[in-house]
Protein backbone atom coordinates (compact mmCIF):
# COMPACT_ATOMS: atom_id res chain seq x y z
CA UNK A 1 0.00 0.00 0.00
CA UNK A 2 2.56 2.58 -1.03
CA UNK A 3 -0.15 5.24 -3.03
CA UNK A 4 -2.08 6.79 -0.85
CA UNK A 5 -4.17 10.35 -1.50
CA UNK A 6 -4.39 12.92 1.00
CA UNK A 7 -7.87 14.68 1.15
CA UNK A 8 -7.77 18.21 2.33
CA UNK A 9 -11.09 19.36 2.91
CA UNK A 10 -13.74 22.20 4.61
CA UNK A 11 -16.28 20.49 6.50
CA UNK A 12 -19.86 21.83 6.62
CA UNK A 13 -21.80 21.37 9.60
CA UNK A 14 -24.25 19.21 7.90
CA UNK A 15 -22.93 15.50 8.10
CA UNK A 16 -24.49 14.07 4.74
CA UNK A 17 -22.81 17.47 2.66
CA UNK A 18 -19.72 15.67 4.57
CA UNK A 19 -20.23 12.35 3.75
CA UNK A 20 -21.21 13.27 0.22
CA UNK A 21 -18.02 14.90 -0.78
CA UNK A 22 -16.47 12.34 0.81
CA UNK A 23 -17.45 9.79 -1.42
CA UNK A 24 -16.99 11.70 -4.14
CA UNK A 25 -13.38 11.81 -3.04
CA UNK A 26 -12.87 8.45 -2.87
CA UNK A 27 -14.27 7.76 -6.58
CA UNK A 28 -11.45 10.42 -6.97
CA UNK A 29 -8.50 8.99 -5.47
CA UNK A 30 -9.51 5.22 -6.75
CA UNK A 31 -8.89 6.99 -10.35
CA UNK A 32 -6.05 8.22 -9.19
CA UNK A 33 -4.74 4.51 -8.74
CA UNK A 34 -4.46 5.43 -4.40
CA UNK A 35 -4.65 2.38 -2.56
CA UNK A 36 -5.76 3.99 1.02
CA UNK A 37 -7.81 7.74 1.28
CA UNK A 38 -6.75 9.53 4.52
CA UNK A 39 -9.57 12.19 5.36
CA UNK A 40 -8.57 14.80 7.76
CA UNK A 41 -10.58 14.70 11.47
CA UNK A 42 -13.84 15.86 12.00
CA UNK A 43 -14.82 14.31 8.61
CA UNK A 44 -18.29 14.01 10.02
CA UNK A 45 -19.05 17.56 10.72
CA UNK A 46 -17.94 21.03 11.41
CA UNK A 47 -18.75 21.69 15.07
CA UNK A 48 -18.41 25.38 16.08
CA UNK A 49 -18.27 26.83 19.28
CA UNK A 50 -21.67 27.76 19.73
CA UNK A 51 -22.82 24.05 19.57
CA UNK A 52 -23.17 22.26 22.86
CA UNK A 53 -21.90 19.05 23.61
CA UNK A 54 -25.54 17.83 23.48
CA UNK A 55 -26.01 19.15 20.62
CA UNK A 56 -22.44 17.80 19.10
CA UNK A 57 -24.09 14.16 20.81
CA UNK A 58 -26.58 13.78 18.39
CA UNK A 59 -24.21 14.33 15.25
CA UNK A 60 -22.16 11.29 16.68
CA UNK A 61 -22.73 8.09 15.65
CA UNK A 62 -21.46 4.23 16.42
CA UNK A 63 -18.89 2.78 14.12
CA UNK A 64 -21.45 0.69 12.36
CA UNK A 65 -23.91 3.56 11.43
CA UNK A 66 -25.07 5.15 9.07
CA UNK A 67 -21.64 7.29 8.56
CA UNK A 68 -19.41 4.90 8.39
CA UNK A 69 -21.27 2.22 6.15
CA UNK A 70 -21.76 4.11 3.33
CA UNK A 71 -18.08 4.70 3.56
CA UNK A 72 -17.33 0.90 3.86
CA UNK A 73 -19.68 0.02 1.01
CA UNK A 74 -17.56 2.93 -0.89
CA UNK A 75 -14.36 0.97 -0.27
CA UNK A 76 -15.41 -2.38 -1.44
CA UNK A 77 -17.08 -1.04 -4.30
CA UNK A 78 -13.85 0.96 -5.29
CA UNK A 79 -11.25 -1.48 -3.51
CA UNK A 80 -9.51 1.12 -1.67
CA UNK A 81 -9.06 1.61 2.43
CA UNK A 82 -10.38 4.87 4.04
CA UNK A 83 -8.91 6.48 6.97
CA UNK A 84 -12.33 7.79 8.44
CA UNK A 85 -12.36 10.36 11.47
CA UNK A 86 -15.74 10.72 12.90
CA UNK A 87 -17.50 11.43 16.49
CA UNK A 88 -18.27 8.06 18.24
CA UNK A 89 -21.01 7.77 20.53
CA UNK A 90 -19.25 7.58 24.14
CA UNK A 91 -20.72 5.73 27.30
CA UNK A 92 -20.45 9.03 29.36
CA UNK A 93 -23.49 11.43 28.89
CA UNK A 94 -22.55 14.77 26.45
CA UNK A 95 -19.03 13.49 25.81
CA UNK A 96 -18.70 11.49 22.25
CA UNK A 97 -14.86 9.95 21.32
CA UNK A 98 -12.78 11.89 18.33
CA UNK A 99 -12.56 8.50 16.72
CA UNK A 100 -9.93 7.50 13.45
CA UNK A 101 -11.80 4.38 11.67
CA UNK A 102 -9.61 2.70 9.40
CA UNK A 103 -11.60 0.86 6.83
CA UNK A 104 -9.82 -2.11 4.73
CA UNK A 105 -10.82 -2.03 0.93
CA UNK A 106 -12.63 -5.00 1.34
CA UNK A 107 -14.88 -2.53 3.59
CA UNK A 108 -14.15 -4.51 6.87
CA UNK A 109 -13.19 -2.19 10.09
CA UNK A 110 -9.80 -3.08 10.12
CA UNK A 111 -8.67 -0.55 13.33
CA UNK A 112 -10.28 2.12 15.42
CA UNK A 113 -8.47 4.60 17.24
CA UNK A 114 -9.78 7.27 19.91
CA UNK A 115 -7.88 10.46 20.18
CA UNK A 116 -5.91 10.10 23.42
CA UNK A 117 -5.17 13.52 24.07
CA UNK A 118 -7.44 16.36 24.07
CA UNK A 119 -6.97 19.73 23.34
CA UNK A 120 -7.19 21.74 26.44
CA UNK A 121 -4.45 24.43 24.92
CA UNK A 122 -4.71 27.72 23.70
CA UNK A 123 -8.01 28.42 25.23
CA UNK A 124 -9.60 25.68 23.81
CA UNK A 125 -10.85 22.85 26.18
CA UNK A 126 -12.18 19.85 23.39
CA UNK A 127 -12.91 17.39 27.17
CA UNK A 128 -15.91 19.69 27.66
CA UNK A 129 -17.54 17.90 24.27
CA UNK A 130 -14.92 14.99 24.14
CA UNK A 131 -13.87 12.34 25.89
CA UNK A 132 -10.49 10.47 25.60
CA UNK A 133 -9.43 7.30 24.40
CA UNK A 134 -7.36 5.14 26.84
CA UNK A 135 -5.14 3.29 24.62
CA UNK A 136 -3.46 3.12 21.02
CA UNK A 137 -4.73 1.21 18.15
CA UNK A 138 -2.49 -2.12 16.99
CA UNK A 139 -0.77 -1.19 14.18
CA UNK A 140 -2.93 -1.62 10.18
CA UNK A 141 -0.33 -3.97 7.97
CA UNK A 142 -0.89 -4.25 4.68
CA UNK A 143 2.09 -5.43 2.68
CA UNK A 144 5.26 -3.63 3.66
CA UNK A 145 3.48 -0.76 5.21
CA UNK A 146 2.99 -0.82 9.02
CA UNK A 147 0.29 2.24 10.40
CA UNK A 148 0.47 3.46 13.63
CA UNK A 149 -2.75 5.96 13.77
CA UNK A 150 -2.81 9.34 15.90
CA UNK A 151 -4.82 12.03 15.71
CA UNK A 152 -4.25 16.26 15.43
CA UNK A 153 -2.97 17.09 19.15
CA UNK A 154 -1.38 13.53 19.29
CA UNK A 155 1.25 15.01 17.62
CA UNK A 156 2.97 17.28 20.56
CA UNK A 157 3.55 14.35 22.37
CA UNK A 158 6.50 12.62 20.99
CA UNK A 159 5.99 9.27 23.35
CA UNK A 160 2.94 8.42 21.44
CA UNK A 161 4.49 8.81 17.99
CA UNK A 162 7.77 6.51 19.44
CA UNK A 163 5.70 3.93 21.35
CA UNK A 164 3.60 3.51 17.72
CA UNK A 165 7.56 3.32 16.11
CA UNK A 166 8.58 0.61 18.58
CA UNK A 167 5.77 -1.68 18.14
CA UNK A 168 7.10 -1.31 14.18
CA UNK A 169 4.86 1.27 12.42
CA UNK A 170 7.08 2.81 9.45
CA UNK A 171 3.94 5.66 8.80
CA UNK A 172 2.20 7.28 10.96
CA UNK A 173 -1.26 8.87 10.11
CA UNK A 174 -1.98 12.14 11.98
CA UNK A 175 -5.94 13.01 10.53
CA UNK A 176 -6.08 16.70 11.84
CA UNK A 177 -8.21 20.05 12.82
CA UNK A 178 -5.11 21.92 13.41
CA UNK A 179 -6.40 25.40 14.51
CA UNK A 180 -5.55 28.73 13.54
CA UNK A 181 -3.45 31.24 15.42
CA UNK A 182 -0.23 32.67 16.15
CA UNK A 183 2.85 30.87 14.81
CA UNK A 184 0.48 27.69 14.39
CA UNK A 185 1.42 26.88 11.16
CA UNK A 186 5.26 26.71 12.34
CA UNK A 187 4.36 24.66 15.34
CA UNK A 188 2.55 22.01 12.79
CA UNK A 189 5.03 21.56 10.14
CA UNK A 190 7.81 21.41 13.01
CA UNK A 191 5.56 18.56 14.74
CA UNK A 192 5.43 16.69 11.82
CA UNK A 193 8.93 16.62 10.63
CA UNK A 194 9.95 16.15 14.16
CA UNK A 195 7.96 12.98 14.92
CA UNK A 196 9.24 11.58 10.83
CA UNK A 197 13.05 12.53 11.72
CA UNK A 198 12.87 11.01 15.15
CA UNK A 199 11.51 7.82 14.53
CA UNK A 200 13.00 7.40 11.09
CA UNK A 201 9.37 7.04 9.42
CA UNK A 202 6.65 8.74 7.01
CA UNK A 203 3.97 11.03 8.78
CA UNK A 204 0.72 11.22 6.57
CA UNK A 205 -1.19 14.42 8.12
CA UNK A 206 -4.29 15.38 6.17
CA UNK A 207 -5.71 18.48 7.64
CA UNK A 208 -9.31 20.45 7.79
CA UNK A 209 -8.75 23.83 5.69
CA UNK A 210 -11.47 26.97 6.38
CA UNK A 211 -13.41 27.80 9.38
CA UNK A 212 -10.48 27.83 11.63
CA UNK A 213 -8.76 25.35 10.43
CA UNK A 214 -4.92 26.22 8.79
CA UNK A 215 -4.75 23.47 5.82
CA UNK A 216 -1.45 22.89 4.91
CA UNK A 217 -1.92 18.96 5.05
CA UNK A 218 1.29 17.27 4.67
CA UNK A 219 3.09 14.29 4.01
CA UNK A 220 6.78 13.85 5.29
CA UNK A 221 9.72 11.61 4.87
CA UNK A 222 11.79 9.93 7.43
CA UNK A 223 14.53 12.65 6.46
CA UNK A 224 12.17 15.46 7.05
CA UNK A 225 11.45 16.17 3.59
CA UNK A 226 8.10 17.73 2.76
CA UNK A 227 6.65 15.64 -0.02
CA UNK A 228 3.16 17.37 -0.55
CA UNK A 229 1.70 20.41 1.17
CA UNK A 230 -1.42 20.91 0.16
CA UNK A 231 -1.46 24.79 0.51
CA UNK A 232 -4.43 26.20 1.81
CA UNK A 233 -7.26 25.11 -0.36
CA UNK A 234 -9.24 22.02 -0.96
CA UNK A 235 -7.85 18.95 -2.82
CA UNK A 236 -6.49 15.71 -2.96
CA UNK A 237 -2.82 14.71 -3.84
CA UNK A 238 -1.93 11.28 -4.70
CA UNK A 239 2.09 9.99 -2.98
CA UNK A 240 4.12 7.12 -3.31
CA UNK A 241 5.80 6.56 -0.87
CA UNK A 242 9.40 4.34 -1.00
CA UNK A 243 9.59 2.04 1.91
CA UNK A 244 12.51 0.74 1.32
CA UNK A 245 13.92 4.58 2.92
CA UNK A 246 12.70 3.94 6.60
CA UNK A 247 15.24 0.92 6.39
CA UNK A 248 17.70 2.87 4.75
CA UNK A 249 17.71 6.04 6.92
CA UNK A 250 17.01 3.73 10.35
CA UNK A 251 20.36 2.64 9.53
CA UNK A 252 22.32 5.60 8.68
CA UNK A 253 20.37 7.70 11.67
CA UNK A 254 20.22 4.53 14.23
CA UNK A 255 18.17 7.10 16.40
CA UNK A 256 15.87 4.34 17.84
CA UNK A 257 18.24 1.56 17.83
CA UNK A 258 21.11 4.44 20.00
CA UNK A 259 18.56 4.95 22.68
CA UNK A 260 19.44 4.55 26.46
CA UNK A 261 16.42 2.30 28.15
CA UNK A 262 19.13 1.28 31.23
CA UNK A 263 19.14 5.19 32.02
CA UNK A 264 15.47 5.77 30.76
CA UNK A 265 14.10 3.16 33.53
CA UNK A 266 15.88 4.13 35.68
CA UNK A 267 15.17 7.56 35.78
CA UNK A 268 11.22 6.55 35.44
CA UNK A 269 11.75 4.43 38.76
CA UNK A 270 13.25 7.71 40.30
CA UNK A 271 10.54 10.02 39.42
CA UNK A 272 7.66 7.65 40.43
Amino acid sequence: MNKIAIAQIKSSTDKQTNRTTALSLVNEAKSKSAALIAFPEFLMAFSPGSQSAQELTQVAESVDGAFITALRDAAKANGIAIIAPIYETSPVTHRVFDTSVWIDAKGTVASVYRKLHLYDAFGFKESDKFYPGDDVAPLVESGDSRFGMMICYDLRFPEMARMLALAGANVLVAPSGWVQGDLKVEHWQTMIKARALENGCFVIAPNQVGNIYTGRSMAVDPLGRTLVDLGETEGLKVIELDLKLVNEVRDKLPLIRNRRTDVYAKQLRSLN
